[in-house]
């Protein structure tokens, strides 16, 4: 009974109604964080935005497509979980957070980001994975701070050589996009540590071996003709990963190995900032 009374609140847009799925949530919690993942949500109750010593709000898994302006009020918020929602467009009022050090934007409709996600300065993590972008904005690439950038499962054929400027990123995830070649940008970025470009369409690698920082790169699930040349020491998931960087022909035949373990994923838990 519980929830289908609920599930029914959620299609009744009145503050009173919308504060019943916080349940008794009427204090700011002392841990500062704040939980609402999961409550069918259509719309956050502004009540939550009375909580301005706040560090944490998670939103995750429910029906938002906007926010209230009085987010604004939330200017110690250094992680925001906007996942598994319904927003088209990201709110212009979350690029006013700017203590914001971990993003969550995937699985919503985002075609593309705002300019004003250019005020984020101080965000090191930014989640955009399963969206309906069709090309990196270029906005990402002021982010100067950024260490992780999660972009996979969208529509992305390229990068913007502007990716070159964010020296502190470490991580890049673009597995399951439309990429036919290994986006050169990131041959110029030796500060990488790990790639994963696992699930595209590229058919040619080159060689990875002079990006010193390299740790791990995962281009398995792609049409290639030969594995990435990476240097002693850096783990490769892939076709041909276990033998030299060509693979073995033996009566004109590829032969291919099989690797006994998963690839590499981006972990499923939410990040705590640095």
């Amino acid at each position: 009974m519980g929830n289908s009374l609920k599930t029914i609140v959620t299609f009744v847009p009145s503050n009173k109604c919308q504060k019943y799925l916080l349940e008794d949530l009427e204090e700011m919690p002392v841990d500062k964080m704040v939980d609402l993942s999961g409550r069918q949500m259509r719309r956050l109750p502004v009540h939550i935005c009375s909580f301005r010593e706040l560090v944490k709000l998670y939103l995750s898994d429910n029906n938002l497509n906007h926010l209230p302006p009085e987010l604004e009020q939330l200017q110690n918020l250094q992680i925001l979980a906007l996942d598994f929602n319904n927003f088209k467009a990201l709110p212009l009022v979350v690029c006013t957070l700017k203590q914001l050090c971990i993003l969550y934007l995937g699985n919503n409709k985002l075609c593309s980001l705002p300019l004003e996600l250019r005020l984020l300065q101080n965000l090191k993590t930014l989640w955009i994975e399963s969206n309906c972008l069709q090309y990196l904005p270029e906005v990402v690439c002021e982010l100067s701070l950024l260490k992780t950038l999660h972009a996979g499962s969208n529509a992305l054929r390229t990068l913007p050589p502007q990716l070159q400027r964010l020296q502190e990123l470490r991580t890049i995830w673009l597995s399951g996009n439309l990429l036919s070649e290994f986006p050169p940008v990131l041959l110029d970025m030796p500060f990488l540590e790990v790639i994963d470009v696992d699930r595209n369409s590229i058919r040619f690698f080159p060689s990875l071996a002079h990006l010193p920082g390299l740790k791990l790169v995962i281009y398995d699930h792609n049409p290639c003709r030969n594995a990435p040349k990476v240097a002693r020491g850096v783990r490769r998931v892939g076709r041909w990963s276990e033998e030299t960087p060509e693979p073995r022909k033996r009566s004109g035949a590829v032969i291919e190995i099989t690797l006994d373990e998963k690839p590499l994923l981006p972990p499923a838990a939410k990040a705590e900032p640095e």
